[in-house]
């Protein structure tokens, strides 16, 4: 028969067990979340959220062959990417992390869809991994339309090629040359028969950038490519390719879109009225122009933004800075004269060369929002 146990000692044991129970309980309450696990996602349209504010979509709509990627706590690798697709024409598939909507799939908490009158800033960053045996391009899109729509194709598509590998380029054909957000660009423009297209090829590969989507959206809107009534539905980062594609990554991705401010002047509602007049010779040329705030909040800060036509170069200006000298400009106020008041106006003007038929741009905007002229 077996003696019975001590009372102490069982009371001593069962103290001790409850506080080890009581131990690991508070371990628990109190340990940080847990990482996300890495997600692998090889079905054609599949996706997955990260940081509970972005969705990583594997996007392959353009071949047959299998194409996996794995979504991280901070962005997406591509691990397999069969097949090929010929460089003269679509590429794969568009791997990519992104804020907004597409086709109906939302990111968590976007304010996406947005009226881009009411956007004042939309700062945004992106980092990549590049590979070289592959042909791709790594781009950053931008989605416009004339409405807040969260499915289907949107009107116009602006693409920033931060990278690219292989005898590919962009929809159309090249129009010029730019200085957006601080940096030089090849700009190309043209359609792929549902959308208008306004690609930024950078010169050199970039790694790692941040900037203001909004910088790019008003090249659009004094192209004559969106309206500033019109709606961001969705900014996106990821890959193009053509040929292989495994080990591209988009180690970092990070976006918001700040409502609280604006461009001036209502949905709809022109901004400012430009007065654009020239003095025309042989060769060469003087345009002295006029923007007048016609909104009812002043503008801080102004830049107007045109296009200079084909075979016009500035030569000089006063009165306000006017960057690149040629293709799509920007004059920016100084700091005599950089506040426009409500109903308010200011002059500046510059002097250039021609080539062929003189013309005056077709198109102003100012901070984004379109212009009247006379």
């Amino acid at each position: 028969m077996r003696p019975s146990q001590h009372p102490a000692r069982a009371a001593r044991g069962l103290l001790g067990a409850l506080l080890t129970a009581l131990l690991a309980l508070t371990a628990l309450l109190t340990a940080g979340p847990a990482a996300q696990a890495d997600t692998a996602i090889c079905e054609q349209y599949g996706s997955t959220t990260i940081q509970g504010r972005y969705v990583v979509q594997n996007n392959r709509w353009g071949t047959s062959e299998a194409q996996c990627i794995t979504a991280t706590d901070t962005g997406f690798r591509i691990t397999q990417a069969d097949g090929s697709a010929a460089t003269n024409g679509a590429p794969k598939s568009y791997p990519s992390v992104y804020n907004g909507c597409h086709y109906t799939n939302c990111s968590p908490g976007t304010g996406l869809p947005a009226r881009l009158s009411t956007i004042s800033t939309a700062p945004t960053s992106v980092s990549y991994t590049y590979v070289s045996n592959a042909v791709y391009d790594a781009a950053y899109d931008i989605w416009l339309d004339p409405t807040p729509r969260t499915d289907g194709v949107n009107r116009t598509e602006i693409m920033i090629w931060f990278n690219k590998v292989g005898p590919v380029q962009p929809v159309g054909s090249q129009v010029g040359t730019a200085t957006v957000a601080g940096r030089q660009w090849q700009v190309w423009s043209g359609g792929n028969g549902s959308n208008d297209v306004l690609s930024f090829v950078a010169p050199s590969a970039i790694g790692s950038w941040g900037f203001d989507v909004m910088d790019f959206v008003r090249q659009a809107v004094a192209r004559g490519l969106a309206r500033n009534d019109w709606y961001l539905t969705s900014v996106q980062a990821g890959f193009e390719p053509w040929q292989n594609g495994a080990g591209l990554a988009v180690t970092a991705f990070s976006s918001t879109v700040d409502t609280s401010g604006g461009t001036p002047g209502g949905p709809g509602t022109p901004a400012c009225r430009v007065t654009y007049a020239t003095n025309v010779w042989p060769g060469g040329f003087t345009a002295d122009v006029t923007v007048a705030n016609t909104a009812a909040t002043p503008v801080d800060g102004w830049r107007l933004a045109f296009t200079l036509p084909a075979g016009q170069r500035v030569t000089g200006a006063w009165n306000a800075g006017v960057a690149p000298s040629s293709g799509a400009v920007t004059a920016t106020g100084l700091d005599h004269n950089a506040q426009l008041p409500p109903g308010g106006q200011v002059t500046f003007g510059f002097q250039g060369t021609y080539g062929g038929t003189f013309a005056a741009p077709a198109a102003f905007s100012l901070n984004g929002a379109s212009c009247t002229t006379t």
